[in-house]
């Protein structure tokens, strides 16, 4: 699981609305033109993000091997058929065109989340979104950027204790049932931990946000993401300079 890392990268140096715009535009370009061509366009745009990071894709995929995983096994299950063939090439190539559009936005996240603190994240969420709404937003995502690598770490040390004991010898079931169990326990007293520190800490709805600022590279930033925003509109206009997949 990627964390925030201190560093002295491109993508670091980008205020985290810039890095926000962009990854909502790459999503919008990616869905919204599911050609060839807009796939290019957003693998171009992840390899680009990749290098800002500084961030190795092999990296990326050992931290979400799980996600990559379940991505790999669409195209198997929506190829499979109940008759003769068994197998359709059709359905299978097309669900592979739409689990391969998901892959440059999983790339873009994890630079984000790998090259943004929480604290900014959340100011920059509170300052797009106003009011109420916004500081829930910001605390419901500093909570989870938090909490979930604390669970999985959890889930894991558990695993290994289960191993540990000659586990493995166990029934698949029995080793699933309790290593979900003494997950669970652990996430519950986390959770009761976590809500007495906040107490402890005299927890507030409006604390003191870093300040952000943007400058010139996060302008071309928010740029490319309005761009990439406007790209599948573009895309469908007819012209020679952009011929139609």
């Amino acid at each position: 699981m990627l964390t925030y890392e201190p560093g002295d990268s491109l993508a670091h140096g980008l205020d985290p609305r810039a890095k926000l715009a962009v990854q909502f535009g790459l999503a919008v370009a990616v869905f919204g033109d599911p050609t060839v061509r807009g796939f290019a366009v957003g693998g171009a745009v992840a390899v680009g993000a990749l290098a800002a990071g500084r961030l190795s894709p092999l990296r990326v995929v050992r931290a979400y091997w799980p996600v990559f995983l379940f991505l790999s096994v669409g195209p198997v299950v929506g190829g499979v058929a109940l008759g003769e063939p068994w197998f359709r090439v059709g359905p299978a190539v097309e669900s592979l065109r739409s689990v391969a559009r998901v892959v440059p936005v999983v790339f873009a996240s994890a630079v984000y989340v790998r090259t943004t603190p929480v604290r900014e994240t959340r100011a920059a969420i509170q300052l797009t979104v106003p009011g109420k709404v916004g500081r829930l937003f910001g605390v419901g995502v500093g909570l989870v950027f938090r909490f979930f690598p604390v669970v999985l770490r959890d889930v894991r040390a558990t695993r290994r204790a289960v191993h540990a004991r000659a586990g493995e010898r166990r029934p698949l079931r029995d080793r699933v049932e309790r290593i979900l169990t003494r997950s669970l326990q652990r996430s519950f007293l986390r959770a009761d931990r976590l809500t007495l520190a906040m107490r402890a800490r005299c927890f507030a709805w409006n604390p003191t946000l870093p300040a952000l600022a943007l400058r010139r590279r996060d302008y071309l930033a928010t740029a490319l993401g309005v761009a990439l925003v406007a790209w599948p509109a573009v895309a469908r206009l007819p012209g020679r300079f952009i011929p139609v997949a």
